[in-house]
């Protein structure tokens, strides 16, 4: 615990975090506020107070954005603090009143072949018209979690596979393993074929492993630790050592692989070798033609604030002809998705989303891009319970329809 206590000990309460807090600003708890929450773990790290229920419900509405993290003139590392703590809650078990829930859904989201059979009876639940049945009743309302689950799908394709190999266009500048993710690959796979698309005409050859699984990030946030480790050794043991860069498409899985050296000691490795594909894509030079497009920008907290990964997205934006980024005012403050955090607490997410959406439209954008699943399903969500006209893409995605139009 040393480590631990040295770290929270860093924390000089001075409040610059506050105004940077999501929760802080939902709810305006001091205890549901970095500095809140970082005297919390220190009392019980010591011994003061016991980890009761309270504690641990202060804990479970932090979204772990980091943006703290960002704001800290200490150098805080909140998000290893927030992992560690609810890593010691953990072995007390789920929390009460939960638990067939907790099961449910890390039984499910990292199982990319559990996602895939899930969605298909979910295509076969509204082809069959049971959905609107089931909507029209209002059965949902009495479960507000299942309802938020239904809520944040959208229309949902049969993903493909992409091939095991993809060569490089041009110049080859080497060679890179493309993790597909697990929500990715079957709710945004296009996103992933834009992707390998890209990185190919950049000069790269991709290798997508047919055996890779999910990186761990939703158990590394949520606690689950000995699962996240586990899930780390056999990612290391899919991406070769013969691979350049490991690149991901997805915040979050990025963020907790760049992490991996912390957790596991064997992976180091494999995190020194990760990069988002904005970062590798940042100096290449890639043939894009125009597209006469309104764009605004939405930082995905895991890319801003976990990976300090800013002004590479906006950059690759920028240099699309035609393209007109409009900066978004708030760009880097949480939407509410954070991994399953629209599930688990659905009304301080929509509060999030409300202030998300309202910044969008004032921007005037036609399009949103972002660079994660939970924040392309969540912004999605309320585009269409607003009824705007505005489409929620990946960057990676513009750069491919650009490069159809230098083509085209």
């Amino acid at each position: 615990m040393e480590p631990f206590l040295e770290e929270l000990r860093k924390c000089v309460h001075c409040g610059i975090c506050l105004p940077q807090c999501p929760t802080y600003r939902v709810l305006g708890e001091e205890m549901d506020s970095p500095r809140g929450r970082i005297y919390l773990m220190r009392a019980v790290a010591e011994g003061r107070i016991e980890p009761t229920r309270t504690y641990a419900r202060h804990l479970d509405l932090c979204l772990g954005c980091r943006a703290c993290e960002t704001a800290c003139p200490s150098g805080v590392r909140f998000g290893s603090l927030l992992e560690t703590a609810r890593g010691e809650l953990r072995r007390q078990g789920p929390p009460p009143g939960r638990r067939l829930l907790d099961r449910f859904i890390y039984a499910l989201f990292p199982e990319p072949g559990r996602i895939g059979a899930a969605l298909g009876l979910l295509r076969l639940y509204r082809r069959s018209g049971l959905s609107r049945l089931v909507r029209a009743t209002g059965a949902l309302k009495l479960v507000p979690r299942l309802a938020a689950m239904e809520g944040l799908l959208g229309e949902v394709e049969r993903a493909e596979p992409l091939p095991s190999l993809i060569p490089a266009r041009g110049r080859r500048r080497g060679r890179v393993g493309l993790l597909t993710g697990c929500v990715q690959r079957h709710l945004y796979p296009g996103v992933n074929r834009a992707t390998a698309r890209v990185l190919a005409l950049a000069g790269w050859e991709v290798v997508v492993p047919r055996t890779q699984g999910c990186c761990g990030a939703l158990e590394l946030h949520a606690g689950r630790i000995d699962d996240f480790r586990a899930r780390a050794r056999r990612l290391v043991a899919t991406f070769g050592g013969d691979i350049d860069w490991v690149v991901t498409n997805a915040a979050g899985c990025g963020s907790a692989m760049k992490e991996y050296g912390h957790w596991v000691p064997e992976a180091t490795g494999l995190a020194a070798r990760t990069r988002d594909v904005t970062e590798l894509l940042a100096d290449a030079e890639l043939p894009l033609g125009p597209l006469e497009l309104t764009v605004t920008y939405h930082d995905p907290c895991h890319l801003v604030h976990g990976q300090r990964v800013r002004q590479e997205p906006r950059a690759l934006l920028r240099r699309i002809p035609g393209l007109r980024l409009v900066e978004l005012v708030e760009s880097d403050l949480c939407c509410g998705s954070a991994g399953v955090y629209n599930i688990l607490e659905p009304a301080i997410a929509r509060e999030l989303l409300e202030l998300k959406m309202a910044r969008i439209v004032e921007s005037g954008a036609r399009v949103v891009a972002t660079g994660n699943p939970g924040c392309l399903m969540q912004i999605a969500q309320g585009v269409r319970a607003r009824g705007l006209d505005v489409a929620v893409v990946h960057p990676v995605e513009l750069l491919a329809r650009a490069a159809d139009a230098y083509q085209g």
